[in-house]
C-alpha cells in the first residue's frame, strides 16, 4: 500500500504491473487543480485506476471525465440512451444487457468478449475510457486488464523483431458478424497502427495488438502475418500482466486505453448489468 507525497489521496496498487485503487476522494464533488494533476498522474502510472463506493449523477460522470481531456464523440445509435435516464448528457453510453421490448437497452449487453483496445479500428482512437456501475450481476462479468507495457518489455526478441517498426491492420468484428448469423455487431471501421506504439505521454512502449480486432500486418500475407500476431495475443494475454476487476455497484473505473486491452468476462444472461460509459478523445494518432 503506497501513499501518494502529495498526501491529496490514497494509491493501493491493485497488481504488480496494471491497476491501482485511489482512495479518499468523492468524484461527485469539484476538484483543485492540484487533485486533478496528482489523479492524472496517478492513471499514468498505473493505468487503471479505480474510485470504489461512488454515488455519481451523470454531470458528476461528465466533470470526472473532463480532468483527464475532452469528451470523445458517441458511436452508437440514439436507442442506447434509454427512457427514464436524464438526457442531459448525451455524451454517456449505456452498456446494459437489460432489454425492453425484447430489445438491449444499451450496447454490448451479453456474455464475455475477447481482450481488445477502444476503437482502434478508428484514425485516433480514444486514449481513455471510463465505466461507471450502476446494476451488476451476483457472478461473473469481471474486466481483465491487461498491461501493453509489460507485453512488451518481456516478449521474446525475435517476436519483437517482426513486430517493431510494422503497423498492424484493425477490423472492428465484434460477435459473429462475419459469419452472416446476424448475431453480432456490424463492422464499420478499418484502420492501421503501430504494432508497437510509443506513449505519447509517458514515452514507453507498448504493445498494441488484440485477439479480437487485429486482422494482419502490413507487408505480410495473411499466412505470413497470423503466427506472428497469435503468438503476440497470447503473450500479451498472459495472467501475470493482466488485473481482473470485481464490480460492485458504485465503482468508477478509468483506463488507459494507449498501453492497455481489456476483455469482459461471461455472466447470467437472466441477471441485470448497467453500466455508464465516457471517452476521452485523444489528439493524436498512435505512433512508433
Amino acid at each position: 500500500m503506497n501513499a501518494p507525497a502529495h498526501n491529496l489521496f490514497e494509491v493501493v496498487p491493485l497488481s504488480q504491473h496494471i491497476g491501482a485503487e485511489i482512495r479518499g476522494l468523492d468524484m461527485s464533488k469539484p476538484l483543485d487543480s492540484a487533485t486533478v494533476k496528482a489523479i492524472y498522474q496517478t492513471w499514468l502510472d498505473h493505468t487503471v485506476i479505480i474510485f470504489r463506493g461512488q454515488k455519481l449523477t451523470q454531470e458528476d460522470h461528465l466533470q470526472a471525465t473532463s480532468y483527464f481531456g475532452e469528451q470523445g464523440h458517441i458511436r452508437r445509435p440514439p436507442k442506447y440512451f434509454p427512457p427514464g435516464f436524464d438526457r442531459v448528457a448525451p455524451g454517456i453510453m449505456f452498456i446494459s444487457n437489460i432489454r425492453e421490448n425484447g430489445e438491449p437497452i444499451g450496447a454490448l449487453p451479453d456474455g464475455e468478449m475477447m481482450f481488445h483496445h477502444d476503437m482502434i479500428h478508428s484514425e485516433i482512437p480514444d486514449k481513455g475510457t471510463l465505466l461507471y456501475s450502476i446494476e451488476i450481476p451476483s457472478t461473473g462479468g469481471n474486466t481483465l486488464f491487461a498491461s501493453g507495457y509489460a507485453a512488451y518489455e518481456t516478449m521474446d526478441p525475435a517476436l519483437r523483431a517482426k513486430l517493431e517498426g510494422r503497423n498492424a491492420l484493425h477490423h472492428y468484428n465484434y460477435g459473429s458478424t462475419q459469419k452472416g448469423d446476424g448475431k453480432g455487431t456490424e463492422a464499420y471501421g478499418r484502420a492501421a497502427h503501430p504494432a508497437i506504439r510509443t506513449h505519447e505521454e509517458s514515452g514507453r512502449k507498448s504493445l498494441y495488438v488484440n485477439r479480437l480486432m487485429t486482422v494482419g500486418l502490413e507487408g505480410m500475407s495473411d499466412e505470413e502475418a497470423a503466427p506472428i500476431l497469435e503468438a503476440a495475443f497470447d503473450h500479451c494475454e498472459k495472467p501475470e500482466f493482466v488485473y481482473s476487476h470485481k464490480w460492485r455497484v458504485g465503482d468508477l473505473l478509468l483506463w488507459d486505453n494507449r498501453c492497455s486491452s481489456h476483455a469482459r468476462e461471461d455472466f447470467p444472461a437472466n441477471e441485470r448489468r448497467l453500466m455508464l460509459r465516457t471517452t476521452v478523445q485523444a489528439s493524436v494518432k498512435p505512433h512508433f
